[in-house]
């Protein structure tokens, strides 16, 4: 059990990457209030951990009977994410946020379903991730707790460090903010068109 918790645990850490992400989720949430930022976060996160929990169990069959693949969620996820990164590349998100709070300050906008939950959380990489895990645990029902163990204590780990985001990037300042907004964007414009490439390479059996 411990092997396997282990083995479950490395593997969506490196996969999810909380820590690599939690800029990216600050860049996100730039501008609005400490609650609003600690509202998606813990959204983000509850609803992150309950796309993987149902991809884990059900997964495989639910998507077999939409005719769906992995590749195809990469593919999607993947063009999504990069309109995301642009608007935060070109401060378009920004102007979206003053023009909503000037309306209505207690309504900033949701990105805890999208992007952060999905598919920066649970993202396809992820989704693979688990429904192979347990599929490795097989019938075992010790084994698979164990592989629900180590994703809880993932997603925990990413609840954390998107707390711990906000106020460092709100430390910073306006003038840091905005560069690191847009360099975030680039990144998350990168990793974006990775999921994309990955999604096409591996549907027409590239190598």
């Amino acid at each position: 059990m411990y092997e396997i918790f282990v083995s479950a645990f490395i593997a969506l850490f490196v996969i999810i990457d909380p820590v690599g992400i939690a800029p990216v989720f600050a860049g996100l949430t730039q501008g609005t209030s400490a609650s609003h930022q600690r509202k998606m976060a813990f959204k983000g996160v509850l609803i992150g951990t309950l796309i993987l929990v149902f991809f884990a169990f059900v997964g495989e069959p639910f998507l077999g009977a939409l005719g769906i693949s992995i590749d195809a969620l990469r593919v999607a996820g993947g063009l999504m994410l990069f309109i995301i990164a642009l608007e935060m590349v070109f401060e378009k998100r920004s102007e979206r946020k003053k023009e909503a709070a000037e309306k209505m300050d207690e309504f900033f906008e949701d990105v805890s379903v999208f992007p952060v939950a999905l598919p920066l959380l649970a993202g396809p990489g992820a989704i693979t991730t688990i429904m192979l895990a347990v599929a490795d645990a097989g019938s075992d029902t010790v084994a698979q707790l164990a592989v629900t163990a180590a994703l809880l204590l993932v997603m925990l780990v990413s609840l954390i460090v998107f707390l711990a985001a906000g106020p460092v990037m709100n430390a910073l300042g306006p003038t840091v903010n905005a560069v690191l907004t847009r360099l975030l964007g680039v990144i998350l414009a990168a990793l974006a068109t990775q999921f994309i490439l990955d999604g096409l390479k591996n549907a027409f059996g590239g190598s």
